[in-house]
């Protein structure tokens, strides 16, 4: 009896291990984990060394965590409805990578975004109180409206789409930066020097993500041409054309770059080499190497190449907080 139910046992086995993979991929594991990496950063990296604390009080440590876990399952929830109605645009982009109604039902999807955003409000609500943080609930509540609305229509409108998913991207810092204005007197004390400078890193990563995420959707767009026109998406690259939308992504990186390079020149007066050093390496060559292999791009695969050194600066870009820890 037991041999003959082992192979149906194994199975099972096997299905659900199928479905396990299948749900990691469908909210984008890898992309969960920069959201958590950035936050956890700088929250011990930067907002710590600047405000002068030593370690987080057990309600604001327990505040974070919270945090942590809404932009998690907001952004899993908003990954996974993206997929939901992008469901016919991937059986011509990406045919072996389409989870939804292949592996997960349409059903099950929609029930899996739907707990998810429920559990990112749960989050928020038990991290945050309404009296005082009422618009940052209001901005989670946003977020996964917005997340709904961007994979229903707004992706396949002309740059509207980019520029929410850039500002949602932005917004995983800002939510931890606005967390810290009430819960820390001395950070909005008019004229704190503390407060100044750790409104100045923020607003210095919160654009990084903005524009390097900018970048990075324009490309994704053009890697996704031929789905996107079937289906009758007006996404740059179809309606302006290829070569405008290199266009667009030379002169963002260009802005990018220029910053950058500025700002190394700036910490040069303080002797930071080794920031200097990981920026220019990790950060800025990669981004001039896009910026040259971006006009021979032509096929698909070009495109993703492209994407991906994209999404790999992002991840350096996130590690560089790491430099601030020894100099506030």
């Amino acid at each position: 009896m037991n041999y003959r139910s082992s192979p149906l046992l194994i199975l099972h086995q096997i299905l659900y291990l199928k479905i396990i993979i299948a749900f990691f991929r469908l909210i984008r594991w890898p992309n969960l984990v920069f959201i958590v990496l950035t936050q956890v950063l700088f929250e011990y990296c930067i907002y710590l060394p600047i405000s002068q604390t030593t370690d987080l009080a057990p309600n604001e440590q327990h505040r974070f965590q919270l945090l942590i876990l809404a932009s998690v399952c907001i952004a899993a929830a908003g990954y996974i409805i993206n997929d939901y109605f992008d469901l016919n645009i991937d059986q011509i982009n990406r045919p072996g990578k389409v989870v939804v109604n292949t592996v997960i039902s349409r059903r099950w999807v929609i029930l899996l975004h739907m707990i998810l955003s429920l559990l990112g409000m749960v989050f928020t609500f038990m991290a945050l109180s309404f009296r005082t943080y009422w618009y940052l609930i209001l901005a989670n509540a946003l977020s996964i409206l917005l997340l709904w609305i961007y994979s229903s229509s707004l992706k396949k409108r002309l740059l509207i789409g980019n520029i929410l998913i850039s500002v949602l991207t932005a917004w995983v810092i800002g939510i931890i930066y606005f967390s810290k204005l009430q819960s820390n007197p001395f950070l909005v004390q008019v004229g704190n020097i503390r407060h100044a400078r750790f409104l100045r890193i923020t607003l210095l990563y919160a654009g990084f993500a903005f524009v390097i995420s900018l970048v990075r959707e324009v490309l994704k767009d053009m890697e996704d041409m031929e789905g996107d026109r079937k289906f009758q998406c007006r996404t740059m690259p179809i309606v302006w054309g290829v070569n405008a939308s290199k266009v667009f992504v030379a002169v963002w990186l260009t802005v990018l770059i220029a910053t950058l390079i500025l700002l190394q020149l700036y910490v040069l007066q303080y002797a930071w080499w080794l920031n200097v050093g990981y920026c220019i390496l990790f950060i800025i060559i990669p981004l001039i190497w896009v910026f040259r292999k971006l006009y021979a791009a032509r096929s698909a695969v070009d495109y993703h190449r492209l994407s991906s050194a994209v999404k790999m600066v992002m991840f350096t870009g996130i590690l560089s907080m790491f430099f601030f820890l020894k100099h506030y």
